[in-house]
């Protein structure tokens, strides 16, 4: 649980006949978080998202959406109060990028309509294209006018549904910019994605769900959860007795050789904290360490000594990529997609 928790879910499961699309999700989002909800397709994201934004009725469990209890005669409450944003923004295209946000003023009864447009073109940077029919803009500036859309009406929890999907990396780049942006005024994003390195860069924390919730943290705390952190140690050629330079140095709990199997390792090593690859240049070692600040001196101080010549010492660092494709990777219900 995070402090001042704008969004709250508690055990909430969501079935249609004999499916489940989600089971039993718990955790909450802090005021001003951008939160990653990531997952492969059929995961549950997209029903998740729905059912939090009043547009399905969960089949059990609790959730709080900005304060108001998740139930029926509440979703009119709910709604005043979020914004959805899916993959396609369901403009029409014909009208001006001004006239859809006329058009949705006047949906949802929005007093000082002028005010709202202009605020919102400008938190888009769209205000040069007011008067552009929403056909005559490309995809990554059409997701500028839905989110431009779901400002409208000054949310507490701005959900987005896959915004990036199909757009180029400068266009997604300028999604990112209006998300972070968003979030320093204060804006709670809750932000489905496959697209690991954004959901990296961007959000707080991220939850891994495939029907039920797999992990939920920040990205650097889920990655020290799974992987053991290590040293990947470079000579100009291989050592002739590795072990003996490597083996007892403080702060080195094991070592591998990598592209061999001549490296020697503590009982219970994590395979994480092995070889990733073979096929690796000789000279090149991998050490699972406690601390790397703490090791890779001693691991210096030990080459120099053993007359090697040094390449590099450097930290194995694995992504929110290499989290999520081992949680997902030994789930039953993802290999079988």
């Amino acid at each position: 649980m995070t402090e001042d928790p704008v969004l709250v879910v508690d055990k909430l499961t969501k079935t249609f006949g004999a499916r489940t699309a989600y089971s039993d999700v718990t955790f909450s989002v802090g005021r001003g978080e951008v939160f990653g909800f990531l997952g492969p397709n059929g995961a549950g994201k997209t029903t998740t998202v729905r059912s939090l934004g009043t547009l399905i009725t969960p089949t059990s469990g609790r959730a709080t959406v900005a304060g108001i209890p998740l139930e029926a005669d509440n979703a009119v409450e709910i709604r005043k109060r979020i914004a959805i944003m899916t993959e396609a923004p369901g403009l029409y295209g014909r009208l001006s990028v001004t006239e859809n946000l006329q058009y949705f003023v006047g949906l949802y009864h929005l007093s000082d309509g002028a005010r709202r447009i202009k605020d919102a073109l400008e938190a888009v940077n769209l205000s040069d294209r007011a008067k552009d029919t929403c056909n005559s803009l490309s995809k990554g500036l059409r997701q500028r006018v839905g989110l431009a859309r779901t400002l409208l009406n000054d949310p507490e929890i701005l959900f987005l549904d896959e915004p990036t999907s199909g757009l180029d990396p400068v266009a997604a780049r300028g999604v990112h910019d209006l998300i972070s942006g968003l979030r320093d005024r204060g804006v709670t994003i809750f932000f489905t994605t496959h697209r690991l390195a954004e959901a990296e860069s961007l959000c707080d924390r991220v939850a891994i769900l495939n029907t039920t919730l797999r992990t939920i943290g920040k990205p650097s705390e889920l990655r020290e959860q799974l992987f053991h952190k290590s040293l990947v140690v470079t000579t100009a050629a291989p050592l002739s007795d590795p072990g003996r330079v490597f083996t007892g140095l403080p702060g080195v709990e094991s070592w591998d050789s990598e592209g061999s199997d001549a490296g020697r390792s503590t009982p219970g090593r994590s395979d994480a904290a092995g070889s990733d690859s073979g096929g690796t240049a000789p000279g090149s070692y991998r050490l699972a360490v406690g601390d790397p600040a703490v090791a890779a001196p001693e691991v210096v101080r030990a080459l120099v000594h053993a007359g090697a010549d040094v390449l590099s010492v450097g930290e194995s660092r694995h992504s929110l990529e290499d989290v999520y494709l081992s949680l997902v990777n030994e789930d039953v219900e993802a290999t079988q997609r």
